[in-house]
């Protein structure tokens, strides 16, 4: 599979596995748009990236319409009705595997169902039971265990294997699977054909959601049959910055795209001239810790802001956050970083529609917990809520916890609109922001823009150290002087690492044709038609 894609006259897809690639291109080849080729995708990564997404997690989509105009789908899940803090007396912290930690509604389908209804106003004909059929054979029949997934499941063995359902469903004799090895999902392509002929709705208010509803009461998660039927995912406008070289969007409460959109209005304002020295890499590092700190003081649940996200984003806010960045030397930075797994993927055609997608668990395999009715493998996004009375994000019923998630569209005064995004948890702004001014300011291709050494600010993967990481492919000097202005730094190994997200982007060009380009970092790549 390529990872690079050019020059195609009726659209294009990238995704982190070859097999979404090719679910989405055979939609584009059947004459379907962007956004059916998205579902597909979306359908396909669930069955062959199951450590980074499942359908019960949440999805966000960002959409630029024929017309011009930019929508935000969110379809995050609230805590559940008996996710009440005394349900959790016996700890400390929401446990981040178990039943207990499968707290929050599913919402990614009900983003499909919103998608699929603006894909159909925009002339879309193919019936569902087409977009889904890839991926109910690759789980039915058997998909190729990828080498992330393998590495992931040993990882992780001991805090998963006695979660419901996990053994059952992604180990092999008992012990974590190669890569390389043949695993099926038969259960969940037994949900995908319902689906496919009954409707996404049945997954909420039908025979699948009461089979979950079922199954959660069970294994005593506190999500309930109500909560379920209950569930609507939401039409959103997005917010929006404006820079030098267009508009730039990305997605409201609960997501953190504020601090990805503030990242590039700070590094706007910076006047650096150069790609890839020093004052590049460490100026965006320092927007990077105004933006993370602002987004920690004000982001929760959309119903309990103190005020709007945009202020954060008004001329005034972002000068005074400026006036804060030390050009030469670098700030203090304790900070507890949310670790995540993810899939982002992206879509255009040349009818004008553009889809900047993501798609999550939270955590790799999320709670852990598989639902044998459904083979539905539950989240745990509502770990990252607080017990801690008086809290920002106490858990509390209906409540809807704070995502890293956020896909992010490009609107730009060349004519070129631009779907691109990352997984990677706090890194998702940062690994944005090195894509964003390597290729839009600084004119990189898009394909070096994606490919060159990147870094990642923060704690990642269960780390206890706070540091400044970067791929191994950094010059040595400028290491060194990222060093002397005081930042924590670690060289990786690694010369392409996981660590620093699977990013992406899919391009609409001002002629018609398209583009898009995935990360060799990844198990993907791009296709078009």
């Amino acid at each position: 599979m390529e990872l690079h894609t050019a020059g195609h006259r009726r659209g294009v897809v990238c995704a982190p596995h070859h097999e979404a690639v090719e679910a989405g291109r055979s939609i584009l080849a059947e004459g379907g748009n962007a956004l059916e080729a998205m579902v597909a995708m979306a359908a396909m990564i669930a069955v062959v990236y199951p450590h980074m997404n499942h359908l019960g997690g949440d999805g966000f989509w960002l959409i630029r319409f024929p017309n011009g105009r930019v929508r935000a789908i969110m379809a995050p899940g609230p805590a559940g009705q008996d996710a009440r803090p005394d349900l959790y007396r016996d700890y400390e912290t929401i446990p981040p595997r178990g039943p207990l930690a499968a707290l929050t509604v599913p919402g990614a389908i009900g983003g499909w169902m919103l998608a699929l209804e603006a894909a159909k106003a925009n002339g879309a004909t193919l019936p569902l039971d087409v977009l889904l059929l890839p991926a109910i054979v690759q789980a039915r029949n058997g998909y190729v265990v990828s080498r992330s997934q393998a590495q992931l499941t040993a990882d992780k063995l001991a805090e998963l294997s006695s979660a419901p359902g996990f053994a059952e469903t992604f180990l092999v004799g008992g012990k974590p699977p190669k890569a390389g090895a043949t695993m099926t999902q038969e259960a969940f392509a037994a949900t995908l054909r319902h689906l496919a002929l009954d409707g996404l709705d049945d997954f909420y208010r039908g025979d699948v959601g009461r089979e979950l509803a079922a199954d959660l009461d069970r294994i005593g998660s506190p999500v309930t049959r109500e909560d379920l039927t209950r569930y609507e995912a939401y039409l959103a406008e997005p917010l929006q910055i404006e820079l030098p070289s267009g508009t730039v969007y990305n997605t409201d409460a609960p997501t953190q795209g504020v601090a990805s959109l503030m990242i590039l209005a700070l590094f706007a304002r910076l006047g650096v001239t150069e790609a890839e020295g020093f004052d590049h890499i460490h100026c965006l590092v320092e927007a990077t810790k105004r933006a993370l700190r602002t987004r920690d003081r004000v982001l929760t649940d959309p119903n309990r802001l103190a005020h709007a996200l945009e202020r954060c984003l008004e001329p005034r806010f972002i000068a005074g956050e400026v006036m804060k960045i030390d050009r030469r030397k670098a700030a203090r930075w304790p900070f507890a970083s949310a670790e995540g797994d993810t899939v982002w993927m992206g879509a255009a055609d040349t009818t004008g529609v553009v889809v900047s997608y993501i798609q999550s668990l939270y955590w790799e395999f999320g709670s852990g917990c598989v639902l044998p009715a459904t083979g539905v493998l539950m989240q745990n996004r509502g770990a990252s809520f607080s017990l801690q009375r008086g809290a920002l994000n106490l858990v509390a019923p209906g409540r809807l916890p704070i995502h890293t998630l956020n896909p992010a569209l490009a609107v730009l005064k060349d004519g070129r609109i631009i779907a691109y995004g990352t997984m990677g948890g706090d890194g998702q702004p940062q690994t944005q922001a090195a894509l964003f001014t390597r290729h839009v300011t600084f004119g990189v291709p898009l394909d070096l823009a994606v490919d060159r050494p990147r870094w990642v600010l923060g704690r990642t993967w269960g780390d206890a150290q706070t540091r400044l990481r970067l791929e191994s492919r950094f010059d040595g000097n400028l290491v060194d002087r990222l060093a002397t202005a005081g930042d924590d730094v670690e060289v990786l190994s690694e010369p392409y690492s996981d660590i620093m997200g699977h990013a992406g982007a899919a391009v609409l060009h001002p002629d018609g044709t398209c583009e898009a380009v995935h990360d060799p970092r990844a198990d993907g790549g791009a296709a078009g038609v």
